[in-house]
């Protein structure tokens, strides 16, 4: 890593995590796994949500208990809203996004990710995908060719998208979703800020702010 460190607590921390929840953990272990120190950490959190203990020996803070100026971070919470929201809050604070993806994520050179996005172990991405910025590829999600994902996207774990599928911004996908691939001459689209159920499998294009669920997918809640 080539963060430069900024001081907490007499420790050398260079990357902050916002959330300190489950996903904050998970984040947490892979921070680790992608080469940090436990000691290089620190949870972020609004203030009245656990500032001055420790999760997982990692301490816990406000963005104002901190020096955060120049700090990377990324953003643990799977609700795209609320990591529009965070983001935000550390962005103004002159913190920097960082990415993350497990080691044992092959990725191949036509796979992009922006600033803040994450991937976590046991997923598998192929070719030509991009990724917006903090994107979160959860456990075990499989991502094939030619597939666009909006920033604040979140697939949770078990999560399955075929080729040519255009994801737009925000838009959350449920535990163990699939999403079938479109046609060569036009992508499978799922509109921003779309919501689809856990379990669902998806056929036909989404409206953005929609909600589908079932097998095969229904709207289950219009825009």
């Amino acid at each position: 890593m080539t963060d430069q460190p900024a001081a907490f607590n007499g420790q050398t921390t260079k990357l902050a995590i916002f959330g300190a929840g489950g996903h904050g953990r998970e984040l947490a272990n892979l921070a680790l796994r992608c080469g940090y120190r436990t000691d290089q950490l620190v949870f972020l959190v609004d203030e009245g949500h656990g500032q001055g203990q420790c999760v997982a020996g990692i301490p816990v803070a406000t963005i104002a208990s901190i020096a955060p100026e120049g700090m990377s971070f990324v953003a643990a919470l799977g609700d795209p809203s609320a990591r529009r929201a965070a983001v935000a809050k550390c962005l103004a604070a002159g913190m920097r996004e960082a990415t993350l993806a497990d080691p044992t994520v092959a990725l191949a050179s036509t796979v992009t990710m922006g600033p803040g996005s994450i991937i976590a172990a046991g997923s598998v991405l192929t070719v030509d995908i991009e990724l917006g910025s903090h994107v979160h590829i959860n456990v075990g999600c499989t991502v094939s060719h030619d597939v666009r994902i909006g920033s604040f996207g979140t697939l949770s774990p078990g999560a399955h998208i075929a080729g040519r599928v255009d994801i737009g911004e925000g838009v959350f996908v449920g535990v163990g979703a699939s999403i079938l691939p479109g046609t060569p001459t036009r992508p499978l689209v799922i509109g921003a800020g779309a919501v689809i159920g856990a379990g669902a499998c998806v056929t036909n294009d989404v409206d953005a702010g929609t909600t589908v669920a079932g097998v095969p997918a229904r709207v289950l809640r219009p825009a």
